[in-house]
């Protein structure tokens, strides 16, 4: 998976936050968090829609039965770092409770159906979070 995403970034940052692939025609940032244990820096892309001045990601980590590293990070750490397109700025990372988790859920789910197989593979709630702009 590391590599997978290794790969991602690269295209991601060579083409001003546009690729290919899967993830072709969606709305893709890179999230930077310091890791909870060993504070070192760790960028991971992940898909995202916009609510108001926010942007909205989920912590699904494909319906895996735990939290992706990145969530515990940026739980230790709210203040991360976003890249849209070329642009790169501080942001203030807020899990989102209930009914707004929810509805949020379900936004991001008819944009990309492959979240709605997720909740269905995991017993677990998955996380939502709001990143807002510092």
């Amino acid at each position: 998976m590391q590599e997978f995403n290794q790969k991602i970034i690269e295209e991601f940052r060579t083409n001003n936050g546009v690729v290919g692939g899967q993830f072709a025609g969606a709305g893709l940032l890179l999230l930077g968090t310091i890791g909870a244990k060993s504070g070192a820096q760790r960028t991971n892309p992940l898909v995202y829609v916009e609510d108001g001045d926010g942007l909205v990601i989920i912590a699904s980590y494909a319906g895996s039965p735990t939290h992706p590293p990145w969530y515990h990070n940026l739980v230790a750490n709210s203040e991360v770092t976003v890249e849209v397109g070329s642009e790169t700025y501080q942001a203030r990372a807020t899990p989102l409770g209930e009914p707004e988790r929810s509805d949020q859920y379900a936004k991001m789910a008819s944009a990309m159906p492959a979240f709605n197989e997720y909740a269905a593979k995991t017993s677990r709630v998955i996380p939502v979070i709001v990143l807002t702009r510092l």
